[in-house]
């Protein structure tokens, strides 16, 4: 990888309670719901995006009382409707997903914009880290590498708009609420998303068991672009072709290659410890 410029990037290439609101439905709007479980998603949906929280759903008598307390505090604060229903009803709310005895109706999910990730780096005043995927399609998989890119300090994470996973109630409860507090901004094309990152200045390295190269023989320090593929399939080979270079994880086990989640969270430790920000003991 070649020298960045003094700028840090590529080189030429740089540059008292309120009273309950009316749901979406009875208001008469046209963005779809969705529905996100779960004490800790639910609780960061209700400390982040208060004002796009139309209703709390609760199973009496099976939340704790601190959780509950919380909940219903930050409900009336909010002036949110709250209902109490069966275990059946919230079991439906959450397509059969662990629900803990709660659930929140939220606006559509609120996608950003590439650029809005960009300026969310300009801001901190720190090199960006953009996590790029091509064509996740497992809920599971996304919600955790949210939760990675969230805690590892990265600015956003960019997914396809096709023939990929969007933000779920699922993708919600996976992440423990982190994409309440993410920037995941969605994209047509990823190659082209690509090239508009190189021409912010940005590197882009992608996620490859076939790269030659190990991720910690690489400058992963400055602007960059971390590209990881799908379950399975790894990153196209016509999204390869944008990147800059190629990272593998080495393994000494039998297994040939990780869950596409689990090299997302590798590879971002990686980052974070070349850039001095991963967590030390204290």
């Amino acid at each position: 990888m070649s020298e960045r410029s003094s700028k840090g990037g590529r080189g030429e290439r740089g540059n008292d309670a309120a009273p309950p609101r009316a749901s979406r439905a009875e208001r008469g709007g046209g963005e779809a719901s969705r529905f996100v479980y779960g004490v800790n998603p639910v609780l960061e949906a209700l400390r982040a995006r208060p004002d796009e929280v139309e209703r709390l759903f609760l199973v009496e008598g099976q939340l704790g009382a601190r959780a509950a307390g919380e909940l219903l505090s930050r409900a009336r604060e909010s002036g949110i409707r709250v209902e109490k229903v069966t275990r059946e009803r919230l079991a439906s709310l959450a397509d059969g997903g662990v629900h803990q005895g709660v659930v929140v109706e939220l606006r559509g999910f609120t996608y950003s914009e590439v650029e809005d990730i960009l300026e969310a780096a300009k801001a901190r005043g720190e090199p960006p880290l953009v996590v790029v995927l091509d064509g996740i399609q497992d809920p599971h998989n996304l919600g955790a590498i949210i939760r990675s890119a969230d805690a590892l300090g990265a600015h956003g994470v960019v997914i396809a708009k096709d023939r990929a996973v969007q933000v779920t109630g699922t993708v919600a409860k996976a992440s423990a609420g982190a994409v309440e507090h993410s920037r995941i901004a969605r994209v047509v094309n990823v190659s082209r998303a690509l090239e508009e990152l190189k021409e912010a200045g940005l590197w882009v390295a992608a996620a490859d068991v076939g790269a030659k190269e190990p991720m910690w023989s690489a400058r992963l320090d400055g602007p960059l672009a971390l590209v990881v593929g799908a379950e399975g399939a790894g990153v196209r080979e016509g999204v390869l072709k944008h990147c800059d270079f190629r990272l593998r994880i080495p393994m000494t086990g039998q297994v040939g290659s990780l869950n596409a989640s689990v090299s997302a969270g590798i590879l971002l430790y990686e980052v974070a410890r070349q850039r001095g920000t991963a967590p030390s003991r204290r």
